[in-house]
Formats: C-alpha cells, sequence, structure tokens
C-alpha cells in the first residue's frame, strides 16, 4: 500500500501527556506533522510539546465531554487550517475481579475508552471529511481475546474495535479512512501500573508466549506511524499480533477453561487487591475529575 508523507500534514493525538501519545506525537513531528495534543495534564501536556519539532499546540480537555471536544476541533481547525490525522488513544485501565471492582472505575474505563474515543471521532468527523482524512482507533490485544481481571478493559477495547469497524464502513465513499491499532502488552505507564499489583503481574506471567512479555514502546510506536503513513485498516503494534485475528473465534473458549484453572490457584490471593484506575494516567484522570466535581 502507498504511504502518505507527514510532512505539512495536521495530526490531532489524544491521551498525549504521556506512553503511546506522547511517543507517537514525537515520531509525527519528526517526519514533519504539525501536531495538536490532547489531554488532562495540562503542564505535562506542554513539555511535551515544547520539544516537538514542527509547529505544535495543546489543549486539556476530557475525551468524555462533548462539548469539550467540540471545542477542540474548531480551535484546532483554527489554528493549524485543517486535520488531515485524528488518533483516539487516551485510555484508562483498572484491575481485579468484576464482582470486587469499583463500580465508578468500571464505569469509567468504559466511559474514556469507548465512549471518549466516539466522543473524538464525533467531534473531529467534520474536518476530516474536509481533508478525505484519517482516523486511527488504538485498540489493543485485549479487543482480540478476552482476560479474567480485565473485564471492564476488554468489554471497552472491544467496544471501540467494533465501532470502528463499523465506522470505517460508514464514511469511506467521503474519502475518511478508519483504522484500528491493536497493541499487547507495552512498556507504558499504565501497563508498569498495572504490574505494581502482584497477582496482576504473576498472572499475565503465566500467559503463554508471546503474550506473557512487556514489549519496547519505541517500536510499537514505529509501527503505529507506518500504518498511518499507509492510512491502515488495521496496524499492529507487534508482529504477532496478525496471527492472532485468525484464531480469535477459538480464544472465548481456550480461556475460559484455563482462566478457570488460573482463578482458583489466585482466589486466596484476591482480597484487598487495588480496585481503582492505574497508572499515573489513571490518576491524572482521578485527579482531573475530583478537581471538576469540587
Amino acid at each position: 500500500m502507498s504511504r502518505v508523507g507527514l510532512e505539512g500534514q495536521v495530526a490531532v493525538v489524544t491521551g498525549a501527556a504521556r506512553g503511546v501519545g506522547e511517543l507517537l506525537a514525537r515520531k509525527l513531528s519528526a517526519r514533519g506533522a504539525k501536531v495538536a495534543l490532547v489531554g488532562l495534564e495540562e503542564e505535562a501536556l506542554k513539555e511535551v510539546s515544547g520539544r516537538l519539532h514542527t509547529d505544535s499546540a495543546h489543549w486539556y480537555a476530557d475525551v468524555t465531554d462533548h462539548e469539550a471536544m467540540s471545542r477542540v476541533a474548531r480551535e484546532v481547525k483554527e489554528r493549524f487550517g485543517k486535520v488531515d490525522i485524528v488518533v483516539a488513544n487516551a485510555g484508562v485501565a483498572n484491575g481485579g475481579p468484576f464482582a470486587e471492582s469499583d463500580p465508578g472505575a468500571w464505569r469509567r474505563v468504559i466511559e474514556v475508552n469507548l465512549v471518549g474515543s466516539a466522543m473524538t471521532a464525533r467531534a473531529f468527523l467534520p474536518v476530516l471529511t474536509e481533508s478525505r482524512g484519517y482516523l486511527l482507533q488504538v485498540a489493543s490485544l485485549a479487543a482480540i481475546t478476552p482476560a479474567p481481571m480485565m473485564t471492564a478493559y476488554c468489554a471497552s477495547k472491544s467496544g471501540v474495535e467494533a465501532y470502528a469497524h463499523s465506522l470505517r464502513a460508514e464514511v469511506g465513499h467521503q474519502g475518511v479512512r478508519v483504522g484500528v491499532a491493536y497493541l499487547s502488552w507495552t512498556d507504558t505507564d499504565m501497563v508498569r501500573g498495572a504490574d505494581q499489583d502482584e497477582v496482576m503481574r504473576e498472572l499475565r506471567q503465566r500467559l503463554p508466549w508471546p503474550s506473557n512479555k512487556t514489549y519496547p514502546l519505541g517500536p510499537a510506536v514505529d509501527r503505529i506511524v507506518a500504518g498511518i503513513e499507509r492510512r491502515s485498516a488495521h496496524v499492529y503494534g507487534q508482529w504477532w499480533l496478525r496471527g492472532m485475528q485468525g484464531v480469535r473465534g477459538y480464544l472465548p473458549a481456550l480461556i475460559g477453561t484455563v482462566g478457570q484453572r488460573e482463578m482458583k490457584r489466585f482466589a486466596p490471593r484476591l482480597q484487598g487487591m487495588r480496585t481503582g484506575l492505574v497508572g499515573a494516567g489513571g490518576a491524572a484522570d482521578e485527579e482531573a475529575r475530583a478537581t471538576h466535581r469540587h
């Protein structure tokens, strides 16, 4: 598939203060794209923006807030004149048994990862239609295979995958391409935050190879950049994820059987697990909501 040069393109990246979003903004900028950074950590966004090679700006916004995201879309268009690429990357996670999970944190994972992604697309689709641009939805291995102790995250990532596939069929005739990016465990604050829980870390280590490894961030983001350049329908952050598509129909039954055994093994250690959002991004989301409430 032919590549689209990024020189002079305008890219919007949500969840751009850290992790995948931050490095993606840097790599897009290094290839000549102007970048609009969106997120909840204003100082961090300002720092990222200040280090980029090209024209950039940042916006403080909660992706689940329709009015805020509509305002951001208008202001990005005013600032840069157009929008060619939108990467819906903002996401949070929690872990632990569903029955003991915090209902607010569980709901927030769905709101940010699924509803927030849809709000991002809703806000930016008019300008993407003008530019015949590209929307990349960041999903996960969690969209392909279920996993115990990750009910909210798997539900949200399965949801955004299905939503993005549906949207692709709706807007393709208008010249807008829609892609889904899949990432396995990648070295980000979110994954490191999840690993702080001993049970979650051990459960992950017991997964079959190659899904039990944490992968470096750089090569995964390089693959995402290449997918953006190709306007790909599917982008795989790790080489082996493409092969998972062919066997995904068998995975729920397999995980259901193996997962039961693993959960029985870990059952005595499940009491007292942390039930809130994980990692620095999760902490930032909780702080932003607490500030807004007050």
